[in-house]
């Protein structure tokens, strides 16, 4: 019986190779115009490629998840997928509609994306392939997605030529992730590249908003995203360990605790 769950339909291997081809992830409609099949059959047949565990299903997309996908960040999007959704409520209920948005690379940042979607007008620039395709030409919203190098390995654009891009807007809001946060060093990153086009998102925004569940917490990354000060608010699903709190507290940055079921957002004012 095991053997027969693995076994893949034709369609099934045609959706995951051209997932593989898009880079690991893509919107429903997507699929069906490339296959030149109805988007009914695209989402019977990933319902049953996500319950043998090969893609996570978002709203209105899918995203590898198997071994063989091409990159770390399909890996991350299928974890703590609960408490990214929760986050990412969170952030929502921050966004009025219309507003400017830099959205990096993130799994958490994907999932805001998605609860965006309720959102009318919003200008977002991002390096993130999932954030456009999730957020371009829905409810009028305009995206620009920054040029430059394409890395498989987390799905979005880096380099000297999408930091220039980045550095032509100035936006509301910048909606960032983390690979770590340290009670010593701020806010980190594992890649250098992300971390230097993270700098000019926070640069370029009169806000900025974190998003790091708390498996962050006890993780480590090389490379700081800029001051931790220049954040204004971080968005967890835990409260923080004593001592990142009361550097979170020195820091002037508020918490906001997504809550675990339905409700209003807990909240740590630290931000004076």
């Amino acid at each position: 019986m095991p053997a027969e769950k693995n076994k893949k339909t034709h369609r099934a291997v045609e959706i995951l190779d051209t997932l593989r081809r898009l880079g690991g992830s893509a919107r429903t409609s997507q699929l069906a115009d490339t296959l030149d099949v109805s988007e009914e059959t695209i989402r019977r047949t990933v319902k049953k490629l996500s319950k043998d565990g090969l893609v996570t299903r978002v709203h209105g997309g899918v995203f590898l998840s198997e071994g063989d996908a091409p990159a770390t960040f399909h890996q991350r999007i299928g974890t703590q997928v609960a408490e990214k959704r929760r986050m990412a409520r969170v952030v929502a209920e921050m966004v009025p509609d219309g507003a400017s948005l830099f959205m990096d690379v993130g799994s958490s940042t994907t999932f805001v994306a998605e609860a965006l979607r309720v959102r009318d007008g919003l200008l977002v620039v991002t390096n993130s392939l999932a954030v456009a395709q999730t957020l371009a030409g829905h409810r009028g919203n305009r995206v620009f997605l920054a040029g430059g190098e394409v890395s498989a390995h987390v799905g979005g654009a880096f380099g000297a030529s999408a930091q220039e891009f980045v550095c032509r807007f100035q936006m509301d809001m910048a909606i960032l992730s983390a690979d770590a946060v340290d009670a010593q060093r701020g806010f980190l990153l594992a890649d250098f590249d992300e971390a230097g086009l993270a700098g000019c998102f926070l640069r370029q925004a009169h806000r900025a908003v974190l998003v790091a569940d708390h498996t962050k917490f006890t993780a480590s990354a090389p490379v700081v995203i800029g001051r931790p000060e220049d954040f204004d608010i971080m968005v967890t699903d835990k409260a923080p360990p004593e001592d990142l709190s009361k550097a979170l507290e020195n820091w002037q940055v508020e918490v906001r605790i997504a809550p675990a079921k339905a409700g209003k957002t807990a909240k740590k004012e630290n931000k004076a």
